[in-house]
């Protein structure tokens, strides 16, 4: 059989246990072979929008975090391609270093809202099928049949987490626990992430 690898990329600045319950959902649900949590380099989305922690940094943090949790990977694919972090370049160098496996790339309910704004989207809908990562009760996102895509619909329980927030409460000194997964959290804290500086 085909190896199912999933491709969940994001800034993960920081990881979170929303993170790690959509990955381990995924996977259960779809029956993958892994997911890889893919760093991006340069989140172009986000660029001047605010300060984005340094790709290392994020890419240690997302490495504890999924430590030994069987099937998950941190992935640093598009750090070391540098530049901008475009999904189509992800997926196509994806299929090439796993040839004939099933990519699945796998978004949030609100992000696949947003698709038409990806650069050379067709490429990525032609090489991978696209995971749709619902909340209970969310209906499902409209129109991405209809444009082509193989849609894949997980339901993963409604935990309400900001990265914003977890940002203030690090900077702040607050507890992160059961928030941010405990060797992340150590990632954080070495290296004074989040601080506000002076």
């Amino acid at each position: 059989m085909a190896e199912r690898i999933g491709i969940f990329g994001g800034t993960f600045d920081p990881i979170h246990v929303g993170h790690l319950v959509a990955a381990v959902n995924v996977r259960h649900q779809l029956q993958l072979d892994n997911v890889v949590l893919m760093v991006a380099n340069i989140p172009w989305q986000k660029a001047g929008a605010r300060r984005v922690s340094p790709a290392q940094d994020r890419f240690d943090m997302v490495r504890a975090a999924v430590g030994c949790v069987p099937g998950l990977e941190a992935g640093r694919t598009e750090i070391d391609r540098g530049g901008p972090s475009y999904t189509a370049d992800t997926v196509a160098e994806m299929a090439r270093l796993h040839p004939g496996a099933e990519l699945f790339v796998i978004v949030g309910w609100d992000v696949s809202a947003e698709l038409g704004t990806w650069e050379r989207l067709g490429e990525v809908r032609d090489l991978a099928s696209l995971v749709v990562v619902n909340r209970p009760g969310t209906p499902a996102p409209s129109g991405l049949w209809q444009q082509g895509w193989r849609v894949e619909e997980v339901t993963v329980p409604n935990l309400d987490i900001s990265s914003t927030d977890l940002r203030a409460r690090a900077a702040d000194g607050r507890p992160l626990d059961y928030l941010i997964p405990e060797p992340a959290v150590r990632v954080i804290r070495e290296r004074g992430l989040y601080a506000v500086s002076g």
